[in-house]
């Protein structure tokens, strides 16, 4: 089993009440993209202007080449409070989770999560949410 290609993570929350300002403060850190339900947001690619359904708070690590999903959790959660009560309070009241993108070199690419990041994860109530991607339509 090789290792991806390269993987990206971002942590996100969401919710209709989500004042981006106020989750920056309580976990310490700026988000590197924020918006307010009812926000503008104008797309890069075609320029079109959509308003946000919901608000976001995403903190995304660096990629990584090739792939070392540990390294850019453990980056994001570094920067972060280590608070457990303000994670449960954050998790009770939004959707949380590590959005990872894994991006395949090979058609049998793999990786494995370390004890250490899966308790880390799961004591501040973050869901692992995973999105494989082959690099190629066959």
């Amino acid at each position: 089993m090789g290792a991806f290609e390269y993987s990206q993570a971002t942590l996100r929350i969401f919710g209709d009440d989500l004042i981006p300002e106020d989750v920056s403060n309580l976990l310490g850190g700026t988000a590197t993209k924020s918006k307010k339900k009812g926000d503008e947001d104008v797309s890069k690619i075609s320029g079109k202007v959509r308003i946000a359904k919901t608000g976001i708070w995403h903190f995304q690590a660096k990629k990584r080449e090739p792939e070392d999903l540990n390294a850019q959790i453990e980056a994001i959660l570094s920067q972060l409070t280590s608070d457990l009560a303000i994670w449960e309070k954050l998790y009770q009241r939004y959707k949380v989770d590590m959005f990872c993108g894994l991006f395949m070199g090979n058609w049998n690419d793999g990786l494995s999560l370390s004890p250490e990041i899966m308790l880390a994860l799961g004591q501040r109530g973050i869901v692992l949410s995973l999105d494989v991607y082959s690099g190629s339509d066959d």
